[in-house]
């Protein structure tokens, strides 16, 4: 599909595009992507966007955390804020659109503001977070919890795998560690939070549409799964007085599977299993499984996290194997702002663009400015729904549709 875009919105695409290629040499390997947070290759990448948000208008700081912040007066000087934006930090030889893409788009569409001269009812922020991916250090989304109030102080004592804590990290690239906890915005005088971001799914692409509007991230639970049963022989024990912990866990795994079937929008993974002693030979006896489920309705994924528990137990005791769960991770879904939605809705229709909603399957950094404003998204098409590969891709005319949209998103949003 070709749109007709405005020629601030082809010329910004394409600029993005070049500016994305210039980001994606800030890292810490030679012809590959790695960017990490509070490392010299995110100095880099902050340096370079830094004089992009000057260049589009804006004045920038960089606060505790180590997020870079640019911001773009509204018309009056007491104008409440809405902050776009998204993540320059990479996971391993990565894609150069994860994360870095939203936060481009975000300073175009307000330099395509500055060029016009145009001040609107709210102030724009623009926030490139350091740390979404949380490679670096065993906690996340360390920019966005700060200014949401919500960074808990003993974070600070992460450490990462050379034995550095993340207090000590932060000193090192000149921040104030003690500061983190003070950063958290006023809901009063905040409008929103608005991330452009690659979909890192198929679904645009299989409806031929550049972007999506978001209706929710993921609330996600995940649990490690323990089976017990007995070794034993591979030709002598017979099948019917086998306690086999391997059979056990499969037929879990194909239930894990089946539990998706209660709804379209619910999604289960088993990622990881091992059986042990794992001999080719040797009837497992005992099993372990990793489970990630995953839905935009608390409700939908709690009801068949319980009903997969029930299945687990009466599998466990038809087979004579010893069952445990332990859960190791839970997040609420976030659901993005109905009326943010139909901001998005109005300008994607202003495209000659169908407004498709889908909600989003990966976690973002409004999972933590939700406790501080409501949240909106725009996905962007991405070939193969391939992300966290250096094979991501994007097409600048999707990104100049992108450009357009989020502009008619900020000129459409009501005066606060």
């Amino acid at each position: 599909m070709r749109l007709a875009l405005a020629t601030s919105a082809t010329s910004g695409g394409a600029r993005a595009m070049a500016r994305l290629d210039e980001l994606a040499a800030c890292s810490a390997e030679e012809g590959a992507l790695t960017r990490l947070y509070l490392t010299p290759e995110h100095a880099a990448a902050i340096a370079l966007v830094k004089g992009w948000m000057e260049e589009a208008g804006m004045s920038t700081e960089l606060d505790a955390a180590a997020t870079l912040v640019g911001r773009y007066p509204g018309a009056t000087p007491d104008a409440p804020v809405l902050i776009l934006g998204s993540h320059i930090d990479t996971v391993r030889n990565a894609g150069r659109y994860d994360g870095n893409l939203g936060v481009i788009v975000a300073i175009e569409a307000v330099a395509a503001l500055h060029q016009a001269g145009e001040r609107l009812p709210f102030a724009i922020e623009v926030t490139a977070f350091g740390d979404e991916e949380g490679v670096r250090f065993p906690v996340t989304l360390t920019g966005s919890r700060s200014l949401a109030g919500t960074f808990q102080p003993d974070n600070l004592d992460a450490t990462d795998k050379a034995g550095i804590s993340l207090r000590e990290a932060l000193v090192q690239f000149g921040c104030d560690p003690d500061a983190v906890s003070r950063l958290g915005r006023d809901p009063a005088r905040t409008l929103g939070y608005v991330e452009v971001h690659i979909e890192q799914g198929p679904v645009l692409e299989a409806e031929d549409l550049p972007v999506g509007i978001v209706t929710a991230i993921n609330g996600a639970s995940r649990f490690k799964v323990d089976l017990t049963g007995k070794a034993g022989h591979a030709g002598t024990v017979p099948m019917g007085l086998r306690l086999d912990a391997g059979a056990a866990a499969a037929e879990m795994i194909l239930a894990t599977e089946l539990i998706t079937t209660t709804s379209g929008d619910l999604v289960a993974t088993v990622g990881a299993c091992e059986f042990r002693p794992g001999a080719v030979n040797v009837i497992p006896g005992s099993a372990h499984f990793s489970i990630d489920i995953r839905s935009p309705d608390d409700a939908i994924r709690n009801a068949a996290v319980a009903e997969l528990i029930a299945r687990f137990e009466t599998i466990a005791a038809r087979r004579g194997v010893t069952f445990a769960i332990h859960k190791t991770y839970d997040e609420p879904a976030a659901r993005c702002d109905p009326r943010l939605i139909e901001t998005f809705e109005a300008a994607v229709a202003a495209v000659g663009l169908k407004p498709l909603k889908l909600s989003s399957g990966a976690g973002h950094d409004g999972l933590a400015m939700i406790s501080l404003c409501p949240i909106a998204m725009l996905f962007l098409r991405c070939k193969g729904g391939v992300s966290h590969n250096p094979a991501e891709a994007v097409l600048t005319e999707d990104v100049g549709a992108a450009l357009e949209v989020l502009l008619g998103f900020l000129k459409r949003l009501p005066a606060p």
